[in-house]
């Protein structure tokens, strides 16, 4: 049983810290290992359900400035548009106005935790002003009545005017819209907004690993959801395994509704191994759910949704003695890292290391490891334990939003060239620019981030020839 982890920090925010990432990956980039060998490369990444979306542009928008000491930078603010895997469309507001917007980056649908929104006493009140701004409220001429406009309203002015207050929160920038209109927006939005509580998920399994013996029911797995009710996909190799989904009395299932509980029901004759159940919906995504991009993309939050597929994994490991682990993960920015959750319902216990630490989890107990990782990098490790076990974890740890102010402003002359002061507001959809969205830095950061891989590759490389001479 051994666990494999290695982790590259793809970018930082600001010369400074892209300089001293490019240092830190190739120190971390390593296997380690506490067992047979190397855990193979293959597995799905993971996410802890809900909506599956590409990026595809900032579609409404108008002008902003930020003020920095180093001077007033022009940009665009307004509202992206997704795609929704499966079905639908979403539109979101940044919260990571310092960052870039990757096009076509794939963003998850992630609870505030894991991202910098967990850690930051104001988050409710930018759910606040999403619920009561555009486009939630599509009545302009009443959302400009409320907030004391006597001009008026257009679309662009409403994005760009909720943008802006909705930065003041999310960054605590010193930022202005540059229409006085969506200017007047922005103000009466930041002095209204309330405490709202986090919006649920739209779709989650709760746990999302379970663990047992052959000839049991292994869980149960919860299902959380506002969508009427959910298809479950039993595993795909079910007709040759037999494990079936059933509910409580052994009854095999195929739907099921919120707070629903279901179960992997094992032949007793089973050898070890594992299954996944996929569950399905459509639903509209709640307002308020952040995103985060499996690259580093700007964390966006969700601003309306349409009818929208939705969707989870569960997975079941089981065997007849020794160590049976359920493992799942999230991402903790409270504490700077990737928790781990191992479960063990073995007769023995459950033993793996992670970044020269070992772990035990003896049977019948759970534990939760945090797995500590530096802002803005890139994680990749699998665990792996008896019968073929096999769980792969990956992505980009996005925390933090506020800088200093000189690391503010160097991120925003790098990151922030386009669009120009000049051409603010007439930016066409081919550059995919919201506040923070290219950069003519792109192929240089590209470059750096091929370079990482390589530098992580070699440390890999070093490692296992040292483990084969040891073995030798």
């Amino acid at each position: 049983m051994f666990a494999a982890f290695s982790a590259l920090s793809v970018r930082g925010r600001g010369a400074a810290r892209l300089a001293a990432s490019t240092l830190v990956s190739g120190l971390v980039a390593a296997s380690v290992v506490a067992g047979a060998g190397p855990a193979a490369a293959d597995g799905a990444a993971w996410n802890q359900g809900g909506a599956t979306a590409t990026i595809g542009g900032l579609k409404t928008y108008g002008g902003a400035v930020v003020h920095a000491d180093s001077g007033d930078q022009e940009i665009s603010a307004g509202l992206f548009e997704m795609s929704v895997d499966g079905g639908g469309m979403l539109q979101t507001y940044c919260v990571d106005i310092h960052n870039p917007t990757q096009r076509d980056a794939k963003y998850h649908e992630t609870p505030w935790s894991g991202t910098s929104l967990g850690a930051n006493k104001d988050a409710g009140r930018i759910r606040w002003i999403l619920q009561n701004s555009y486009p939630q409220v599509n009545d302009l001429a009443a959302l400009a009545g409320k907030a004391g406009v006597k001009g008026g309203l257009t679309e662009q002015d409403a994005a760009a005017g909720t943008q802006v207050a909705v930065w003041r929160y999310s960054d605590g920038a010193d930022v202005d819209a540059v229409d006085p209109q969506a200017e007047q927006l922005a103000d009466y939005l930041e002095k209204s907004a309330r405490g709202v509580a986090e919006p649920e998920a739209s779709l989650r399994l709760d746990p999302a690993a379970v663990s047992g013996h052959p000839g049991e029911q292994l869980g149960p797995v919860t299902v959380h959801t506002d969508a009427d009710g959910v298809t479950l996909t039993p595993p795909a190799d079910a007709a040759t395994s037999g494990v079936r989904i059933v509910d409580k009395d052994g009854r095999a299932v195929t739907s099921a509704v919120d707070g629903g509980e279901v179960f992997f029901e094992v032949p007793e004759n089973a050898t070890a191994g594992q299954a996944e159940l996929t569950v399905q919906a459509s639903t509209t995504v709640p307002v308020g759910r952040a995103f985060a991009a499996e690259s580093r993309s700007q964390t966006q939050i969700l601003a309306g949704s349409s009818e929208s597929t939705v969707s989870a994994t569960a997975s079941a490991s089981w065997a007849k003695t020794g160590a049976i682990p359920a493992l799942s993960a999230a991402e903790n920015c409270d504490k700077g890292g990737v928790d781990i959750t191992a479960a063990n319902e073995g007769t023995e216990a459950f033993t793996f290391e992670l970044l020269g630490v070992e772990h035990s989890i003896p049977a019948g107990e759970s534990r939760t490891v945090t797995v500590p990782l530096q802002e803005d990098q890139a994680y990749d490790f699998t665990i792996q334990g008896p019968g073929g076990f096999e769980k792969r974890f990956t992505g980009v740890l996005d925390c933090m939003t506020q800088m200093g102010e000189a690391e503010a402003a160097g991120a925003m002359t790098q990151t922030l060239a386009e669009p120009s002061p000049a051409t603010v507001g007439t930016v066409t959809d081919d550059t995919n620019l919201a506040a923070t969205g290219g950069s003519a830095m792109t192929p240089l950061i590209t470059g750096i981030a091929i370079g990482l891989v390589v530098i992580g590759g070699a440390a890999l490389i070093v490692v296992r020839k040292k483990q084969q001479s040891a073995q030798g």
